[in-house]
């Protein structure tokens, strides 16, 4: 099927904070995180990521690519920060808003987050299959995109976990939602208090991670999946399906309690606010000690 009159070609088309990539053979659209200065999410990344996603929702699960609509079945989320898939919500971001009484901007950063996740969660309402190839450390909201997606794959040296409450507030945008998916709320409930990074190998004892990859293995453990996933991929779709319509995670509830987030923020304290441009400050180190040599395996 072509191109329609009018319809930008994504192969065309200029991003600054994502790469994008088609694997037409196997109908994977991979969205590499590529933000800048840090690895967080900040709001031009998020407008580039839903970007990809409206084109999905706009096109029926079609890209439009090299000339052609070329139909998705599956859509990766990956990273091309070396050792990072994303250190979370834009701490910067939070402390500016904080500082300046602005709730309405914080609130609207918030809801672009949880449009964002919930399209992960629901496969954007198509017969998309939602992965995040975790080759490097998820933190925070990095932790809850990653598991916003319905397929978690992820390396072996990776951590992951909610740093939130060092700073006295909670992650807002799905994480209690997403791990009462895979945990029980008690368990979700220490997770959350305990501040500190899990190993891979322990999420997956858990149920939080669905599959595990040696260090540089990712991809092949992806390829490997789709595989596997090829031969009954209808009776997939339609247990992902049921899985949302028993166990619902509904757009109004992830944005109230997002709500609550924003109202939570904004009473943080003095000490609190240093503590976070403490962390802000880490992460530009750690950026800056990062090798620039290309983080990801090519997925072509």
């Amino acid at each position: 099927m072509s191109v329609k009159r009018g319809v930008t070609d994504i192969y065309m088309q200029a991003f600054n904070q994502i790469g994008v990539q088609i694997d037409p053979d196997y109908g994977i659209l991979w969205v590499y995180q590529k933000p800048t200065p840090r690895p967080c999410f900040n709001p031009a990344l998020i407008t580039e990521v839903r970007s990809i996603q409206k084109l999905l929702e706009t096109y029926n699960g079609h890209i439009p690519y090299r000339g052609q609509m070329v139909p998705i079945h599956y859509h990766v989320l990956d990273s091309h920060s070396p050792g990072i898939f994303s250190l979370g919500g834009d701490l910067h971001l939070f402390r500016d808003h904080v500082m300046r009484k602005d709730k309405e901007g914080l609130l609207r950063y918030a809801k672009a987050c949880i449009d964002t996740i919930h399209a992960f969660v629901v496969g954007f309402r198509l017969p998309i299959t939602t992965i995040s190839l975790v080759r490097g450390d998820a933190l925070g909201g990095g932790f809850e995109v990653a598991m916003a997606n319905q397929v978690v794959i992820a390396e072996r040296q990776v951590e992951m976990g909610f740093p939130e409450i060092l700073f006295n507030i909670f992650p807002g945008m799905g994480g209690y939602h997403l791990l009462c998916q895979r945990l029980p709320a008690a368990q979700t409930e220490r997770l959350m208090l305990s501040g500190r990074k899990y190993g891979v190998p322990e999420l997956a004892d858990m149920g939080v991670v669905d599959i595990v990859a040696d260090p540089g293995q990712g991809n092949s453990a992806l390829y490997a999946f789709i595989e596997a996933n090829r031969r009954h991929r209808n009776g997939y779709l339609a247990l992902q399906h049921i899985k949302r319509k028993v166990n619902p995670v509904s757009y109004e509830d992830l944005m109230d309690v997002c709500s609550y987030w924003v109202d939570t923020t904004m009473r943080i304290s003095e000490r609190d606010l240093r503590l976070m441009e403490r962390l802000v400050r880490a992460q530009d180190r750690r950026v800056s000690a990062a090798p620039r040599d290309g983080a990801s395996e090519s997925s072509a």
